[in-house]
C-alpha cells in the first residue's frame, strides 16, 4: 500500500513538472501591461512605429462623419467618414494588444453606421457590437491575434452604399518582433465613386446605386479625391532614402493594378502579410477589401508617379498619384535622354520621294476646318484633355472654357508645335506636368485648334496655316 501511494504521489509530481513545462497556446497568451491612447492620422500619413516590446491595452476613439467634399475640380460628395476624411484614419496596433474600441456616430449625421475591422477575430469583425445610430457611441474590445495590414470598413445595409461613400481605412498590426525602421512610410488607399452625373459633371453629384451594380464608377481615386497626391500635395523623399507604402483598397468594387512608375519594390508584403516578402515587384494587385504593403530606395531623383496599372483608371479616372524625389542626378543609375536622332529602318517610306507622305486634307471652309480638326483631336488629344475638354484634375488642364485660350493665338500654336513644360496656371488652377510637341503640319495644327476655339464655350477664332507657320516653335520633321 505504501508503494501504491508513493507511486501516485510520483506521478502527480510529474504532471505537475509537465505542465509547467509545457508550451504556452498563442491565443490569449500575451500579457497586458498597461494602457494607451492610440495615435490616428489621416492619409497620407502614418503613426509612427511602435518600439515597446510588450502587449498593452489601447484605446481607439474613432469617430463616424458626414460630411461635403471634392471629389475633383468643380465636382462635390458628400463623403461617409471615418474621422472626417477619406480614406480614415490609420490605425496601428501590436500584436497581442487588447483594443478597446470606441466608435462614435456625430449627432449631425443622418445614418445609423458601425464597422468591420478585418483584423478582429469574431463575427462581422466588429460589426454587429458597434451598430451605432446618429449621436451614439458604441464600444466594444478585441485581441489583436493576427499581424498584418488589414482594411476596416462600414458593414452597415446597403453595405456597398456606405463603403462606395468612403468608409474605408486601414489598421496595421505589427509583429511582436517589430518592423524595420525606414526613411517614410506613407498611407494610399484606392477607392472606386458612382456619380450620377458623368466624370468631370460639376457641382454636387449624388450616388447612383445603378452604376455601383453595373461596377461603373466614373471616378476611380487615390485617397478620396482625385489629384489628392500631385502637385503640392505629392509624397516628398529625397534621394538615397527608403520608402514603405502602405496600400489598400476599399472599392467597392474594383481590384488595383498598383505601380510606381520607374521603381521596383524591392520587398512586397502581399495580402498584408508581415514575413513573406516578394523581392524585385513590378506591380501587385491588390484586391478590393485588401491591402499590401512595399518598400524599396529611391537612387534617382524625379517625380515618380502611381498608378493604378489599369490605366484609363489612372489617366481618365483620377487614380494617379506622385512621389517626388529631391537630390543630385546619378547618372550612373539613369542617364537621362542622351540623344534624338532621326530613326530610318531599311524599307521607310519617311523620305522617300517617290512615294511621298499623303497629304492632310486641306480644309476650303472655317467649317471644313472644325470637322477636320474633331478627328485630328480624338486621335491625339483627348486620352489627356478628354473628348469633352475638361482635363483630369491636377493632371492636364482643361481646354473646354480655357482662359488659356482668351488672348493671342500663339501660346497655344507654340504649345502644341513646341510642347509645355514646368508650371501652368488654367482657370486658376495650378498644373505641373509635360505636353510633348507634336509632328503635325501647319494645315493639322490649324485644324485642330480651329476644332478646340470652336468647341466648349470657347472663343470660337479660326488659326490659319499662315498663323501656325509664324508661331511654329518646331519645323515639321517630315516632307510635307
Amino acid at each position: 500500500m505504501k508503494k501504491i501511494k508513493l507511486f501516485a504521489l510520483g506521478t502527480a509530481l510529474c504532471m505537475a513538472s509537465l505542465a509547467q513545462a509545457a508550451p504556452t497556446p498563442k491565443a490569449g497568451s500575451s500579457k497586458i501591461s498597461g494602457q494607451e491612447i492610440a495615435i490616428l492620422t489621416d492619409a497620407p500619413a502614418v503613426p509612427p512605429r511602435i518600439t515597446r516590446k510588450h502587449a498593452t491595452k489601447v484605446v481607439v476613439n474613432l469617430e463616424v462623419k458626414e460630411v461635403e467634399g471634392r471629389l475633383a475640380d468643380g465636382v462635390s460628395y458628400t463623403f461617409w467618414t471615418f474621422g472626417g476624411k477619406v480614406p480614415g484614419k490609420f490605425i496601428r496596433i501590436r500584436e497581442g494588444d487588447e483594443v478597446e474600441f470606441h466608435l462614435n456616430n456625430h449627432p449631425d449625421n443622418k445614418m445609423p453606421h458601425n464597422i468591420d475591422l478585418h483584423a478582429v477575430t469574431g463575427p462581422g469583425g466588429g460589426a454587429a457590437a458597434s451598430l451605432t445610430a446618429p449621436g451614439h457611441s458604441s464600444v466594444f474590445s478585441f485581441k489583436a491575434l493576427n499581424p498584418g495590414l488589414y482594411v476596416y470598413h462600414c458593414a452597415t445595409a446597403p453595405v456597398a452604399m456606405h463603403v462606395a461613400n468612403g468608409m474605408y481605412g486601414l489598421i496595421l498590426v505589427e509583429p511582436k518582433e517589430g518592423m524595420s525602421k525606414v526613411d517614410h512610410e506613407f498611407y494610399v488607399m484606392q477607392g472606386d465613386f458612382y456619380t450620377q452625373g458623368k466624370n468631370g459633371e460639376q457641382g454636387l453629384q449624388a450616388f447612383s446605386m445603378v452604376k455601383a451594380i453595373e461596377e461603373e464608377p466614373e471616378y476611380v481615386v487615390f485617397n478620396g479625391s482625385a489629384g489628392s497626391l500631385t502637385g503640392d500635395n505629392a509624397l516628398k523623399a529625397k534621394k538615397g532614402e527608403t520608402v514603405r507604402l502602405f496600400v489598400g483598397v476599399g472599392g467597392p468594387n474594383l481590384t488595383s493594378s498598383f505601380h510606381v512608375i520607374g521603381e521596383i519594390f524591392d520587398k512586397l508584403y502581399a495580402e498584408g502579410n508581415t514575413d513573406r516578402p516578394a523581392k524585385n515587384i513590378q506591380t501587385t494587385l491588390i484586391p478590393a477589401g485588401g491591402a499590401a504593403y512595399m518598400e524599396f530606395k529611391v537612387n534617382v531623383p524625379g517625380t515618380y508617379i502611381m498608378v493604378d496599372h489599369s490605366l484609363t483608371r489612372a489617366f481618365n479616372k483620377g487614380a494617379l498619384g506622385m512621389l517626388k524625389v529631391s537630390g543630385d542626378e546619378d547618372k550612373t543609375i539613369y542617364s537621362g535622354k542622351m540623344t534624338d536622332e532621326v530613326y530610318l529602318p531599311e524599307g521607310s517610306s519617311m523620305r522617300n520621294t517617290a512615294a511621298p507622305q499623303a497629304q492632310a486634307p486641306t480644309a476650303k471652309t472655317k467649317a471644313d476646318r472644325i470637322k477636320l480638326g474633331e478627328g485630328i483631336y480624338n486621335t491625339n488629344c483627348a486620352a489627356c484633355h478628354q473628348t469633352t475638354g475638361v482635363g483630369v484634375p491636377q493632371a492636364f488642364p482643361p481646354l473646354a472654357k480655357s482662359d488659356y485660350l482668351s488672348g493671342s493665338k500663339a501660346p497655344a500654336i507654340k504649345a502644341v508645335t513646341g510642347g509645355l513644360q514646368g508650371k501652368l496656371v488654367v482657370n486658376g488652377n495650378e498644373y505641373n506636368g509635360v505636353m510633348p510637341s507634336w509632328s503635325l503640319n501647319d494645315e493639322e495644327v490649324a485644324n485642330v485648334l480651329t476644332y478646340i476655339y470652336n468647341s466648349w464655350d470657347n472663343g470660337g477664332d479660326e488659326v490659319t496655316p499662315e498663323d501656325v507657320k509664324k508661331h511654329r516653335i518646331n519645323p515639321v520633321k517630315h516632307e510635307e
